[in-house]
């Protein structure tokens, strides 16, 4: 029997903690995952547009093996700025990778495409990610928004807004399972044109509305609803992290990003289109200091997937309304 860490958050993963930033005007942001200390890493790439800085490193046959940080930002490509702003908080700590004498802090990124949602991107010359990078790095704590917060303030989903997810999972073996989602995925998250979550079967409690499955599925169940239907293109893309106190190498840990892939086609439909660079990055702090059996293994992936999941139905839950809102809410469905 799965149950949620105390806070159903990432950060019921110890040794973790996350700040947001955001700018209203603007509606994007940007959530920064700091590492007290660093954190084996991978990462798994399924969408058919990511946006990326740093995922060649993550690959288990290149050299460094740990991360001081992972970020999610809205923005697009302009988003990618964010990395640079939570790495320059971080070297001001004097956190990072030592090489000879000098400290590069190691800040994998993603990005996820809200330039059409409403905002004001007449930003000037240069994009503000870097900033709010450096702001969300100094926000960092163990409590964090969910919904409308950070990179994803200005998400949108097939019909409703999209928004920031975070769940936990503890196993029977004590393993702690987490996840961390910017929702802005091309597809539904709901059932044909219900309030019933795609992820219903996953949800713990009532943590995004209780309302299961519904019955009979209606008939639109297996229609394609999309975002931008015209013109999907470039319109789209959900980012997460993955991360667990159990001790995993690299390879170990790229197996978890793809097992909480799963997540992502339990939440949405479609998921992994050519217009989305759906990412999933995983983290491994080994602070448990559990190496699992293969039988442990296959516990883990599953309940990645389903943590994933319900990360991703959280997000959309809380999000809330704001001026300019191409989309409604879904508590206002």
């Amino acid at each position: 029997m799965f149950r949620t860490g105390p806070k159903n958050l990432i950060t019921d993963v110890a040794g973790l903690r996350v700040g947001n930033a955001a700018d209203a005007r603007l509606k994007s942001g940007v959530t920064a995952l700091l590492c007290d200390e660093p954190a084996v890493a991978s990462v798994q790439v399924l969408g058919g547009a990511p946006g990326t800085r740093e995922t060649d490193l993550l690959e288990p046959h290149n050299t460094v093996e740990a991360v001081n940080a992972v970020v999610l930002a809205g923005g697009s490509a302009f988003g990618l700025d964010a990395a640079s702003g939570v790495q320059a908080a971080l070297r001001e700590q004097g956190v990072g990778f030592v090489v000879q004498d000098q400290v590069v802090p190691i800040v994998p990124a993603a990005i996820l495409f809200d330039l059409a949602n409403g905002g004001d991107k007449d930003w000037g010359r240069y994009p503000p990610y870097r900033e709010l990078g450096y702001e969300a790095a100094q926000n960092a704590a163990l409590d964090f928004a969910i919904g409308s917060a950070g990179a994803g303030t200005g998400a949108l989903t097939a019909g409703l807004k999209g928004g920031l997810g975070s769940a936990s999972t503890v196993l029977d073996n004590g393993v702690t399972v987490a996840a961390l989602v910017a929702a802005n995925p091309l597809g539904s998250v709901t059932v044909g044109r219900t309030r019933h979550f795609w992820a219903a079967p996953f949800e713990i409690g009532d943590e995004f509305g209780g309302l299961g499955y519904p019955h009979p599925l209606p008939d639109d169940a297996r229609r394609i609803a999309l975002k931008f239907h015209e013109k999907p293109q470039g319109a789209s893309t959900t980012i997460a992290i993955i991360a667990t106190n159990a001790v995993l190498n690299k390879a170990a840990a790229k197996r978890l990003a793809i097992a909480a892939h799963d997540g992502f086609t339990r939440a949405i439909w479609p998921s992994h289109t050519p217009f989305d660079g759906d990412l999933v990055f995983a983290l491994a702090t080994g602070r448990s200091g559990i190496a699992l059996s293969p039988e442990q293994a296959i516990d883990l992936g599953a309940a990645a997937g389903a943590t994933m999941a319900r990360a991703i139905a959280r997000g959309i839950y809380a999000a809330t309304p704001a001026k300019g809102d191409l989309f409604p809410v879904w508590a206002a469905r």
